[in-house]
């Protein structure tokens, strides 16, 4: 050889390794950077086949079986001669009776010219009826290299099939591997290795990351558990607002024209609102239970004891009656008291109805409805009516406390407690803000913050517009108020039918305070639908 040729042979070397070192690196961003498994596979198996220009190659995973032992779960392949074939999914046993167990068991990569002469001597074999025989391939040379991550723990295998010396040859009989198939050198086996080290921290990573994302699902879940059971009678209305938002916000990505058509959510985006639809009443583990649970304008407290009144008072009738019979009689006798007696009987006829009529409007009254004028009238007259109990003391069918609650005009919460409830929002977004969130996820405090607002401002807790209101907690606020209105599972009012439900979104929209595009998208696509037919997951 001329030393001109050996000069171009040093050049073409010194070329391939720049361009190695370059590809390498571009490999090892990529691979920092991918979060999706399949993705990630599909990455390490193209960009080790490119860097070795193989025909074909596939990736093991190190698992644990049902009784805990080690398998190699075969979890991704791709050839270029057969690019139709789908990628079978299958689980060897971890141990050295297969190719990839052998190389992963030991800990070394494994080079072989021709898969179909193997040396006697070793304890594994090659089985052409799982894919040659079947698919007509001509596998030959093959490196196997086990992918070790920093702990030194075999967490996968990269095998690669038949490194070429042209890169568009197929092959697929004998004929073709022995003119187009070239053994793996030990240059491939340090590129490969090389990247197999990277792929492993890669792989690391990546279930690092899904172990993060299951352990913060766990905690939404735990947090969802948490909001039901502080409150049953809304149980369920977390995951429906969700879904009905997340639907929502699926539709806006669908747009193509219209209000929506430059609007989109990216699939972070989307986690995010999902995560945020999932908390936005988490704070109603701050409201005090006797408001956040309370179903009448009485709390159950104060109901019993209006009602032992009247108890009281009907015992204390019959009481006073008793005693009036019974002095008529001292001073007249039996037969002179008889008309004084049926006068006393009839009077406590009179004033047991008077009861009984004052205690069903009290119990009228204690539903929460719109009270009308009506009713309020009689709530008076029946506080300023008045009773002398057992020990002679002086007392009125109803407190003026509890008449603060029976003149409740509309719902079951006075001002104070409705509050109190309102508090829930404030109490969501500073327990939402004590959680480091990444930055994908940074929004949901906000969104979740402003999700009983109004764009005109009318809303809660900051009074804020529409200017300052996001698309996602517009979203949420129209699905949030729909929901409230339809639940079947409120035992203090009865499910509004949807055709009311959705006019009261077109009024409060047309008044400026909800977003009408938003509400008009909502009714024409009828996404309602699946959660009221109960088709939809729990989280």
């Amino acid at each position: 050889m001329t030393v001109e040729g050996t000069i171009e042979e040093l050049k073409a070397e010194l070329e391939f390794s720049r361009w190695s070192l370059r590809e390498m690196s571009k490999v090892g961003m990529a691979l920092m950077g991918e979060r999706d498994p399949l993705s990630l596979f599909d990455l390490i198996l193209s960009q080790s086949r490119s860097l070795t220009g193989s025909d074909a190659g596939s990736l093991y995973l190190v698992e644990k079986g049902e009784d805990g032992s080690p398998l190699l779960h075969f979890i991704a392949s791709q050839t270029d001669t057969l690019p139709e074939i789908p990628s079978p999914t299958f689980r060897l046993p971890l141990n050295e009776h297969s190719i990839a167990g052998y190389a992963a068991t030991n800990g070394r990569p494994l080079v072989l010219e021709d898969v179909y002469e193997l040396p006697d001597n070793v304890p594994f074999s090659f089985n052409r009826a799982v894919y040659d025989e079947k698919y007509g391939y001509r596998a030959k040379s093959m490196l196997v290299v086990p992918m070790i991550d920093h702990r030194d723990n075999v967490v996968g295998v990269l095998q690669l099939i038949n490194r070429k010396s042209d890169r568009s040859a197929k092959i697929r009989t004998d004929e073709d591997s022995d003119r187009w198939v070239l053994p793996y050198t030990d240059r491939e086996v340090e590129i490969v290795s090389s990247l197999a080290g990277q792929a492993a921290v890669a792989i690391e990573n990546g279930r690092l990351y899904q172990d993060i994302e299951n352990l913060f699902a766990g905690f939404i879940k735990a947090a969802v558990t948490a909001i039901d059971r502080r409150d049953p009678t809304t149980s369920g209305h977390s995951v429906r607002v969700t879904e009905l938002t997340c639907d929502v916000a699926n539709l806006i990505n669908e747009q193509t024209e219209g209000p929506f058509a430059d609007s989109f959510f990216t699939d972070a985006e989307m986690k995010q609102l999902r995560y945020a639809g999932l908390l936005h009443d988490f704070g109603k583990v701050g409201v005090r239970e006797e408001t956040l649970v309370k179903q009448n304008k009485l709390s159950p407290v104060l109901g019993a004891q209006v009602e032992a009144r009247f108890v009281l008072i009907r015992i204390t009738l019959r009481l006073q009656a008793a005693e009036a019979r019974a002095a008529a009689i001292a001073e007249k006798g039996p037969e002179g008291a008889a008309e004084d007696i049926a006068a006393i009987d009839a009077q406590l006829q009179v004033e047991l109805e008077k009861a009984d009529r004052y205690w069903a409007a009290v119990q009228e009254a204690n539903v929460p409805r719109v009270l009308d004028e009506d009713a309020a009238e009689i709530l008076q007259e029946i506080s300023r009516t008045v009773f002398v109990d057992p020990d002679g003391n002086q007392q009125t069918f109803l407190t003026p406390h509890e008449l603060h609650f029976l003149e409740i005009r509309r719902g079951s919460l006075d001002e104070s407690e409705r509050l109190q409830i309102q508090s829930h929002v404030v109490h969501s977004y500073d327990f939402l803000l004590n959680i480091p969130w990444t930055e994908e996820l940074s929004r949901i405090a906000e969104i979740v913050r402003g999700h009983h607002e109004k764009l005109d401002g009318s809303g809660y807790p900051d009074g804020v517009t529409g200017d300052t209101l996001s698309l996602e907690t517009r979203i949420m606020t129209v699905c949030d108020i729909f929901d409230a209105l339809t639940a079947s599972d409120r035992p203090y009012k009865k499910a509004m039918p949807v055709e009311k439900a959705i006019q009261i979104l077109q009024w409060e929209a047309k008044d400026g305070m909800l977003d009408q595009d938003i509400v008009d998208l909502f009714a024409a696509s009828e996404v309602y639908r699946k959660v009221l037919d109960g088709d939809w997951r729990e989280f």
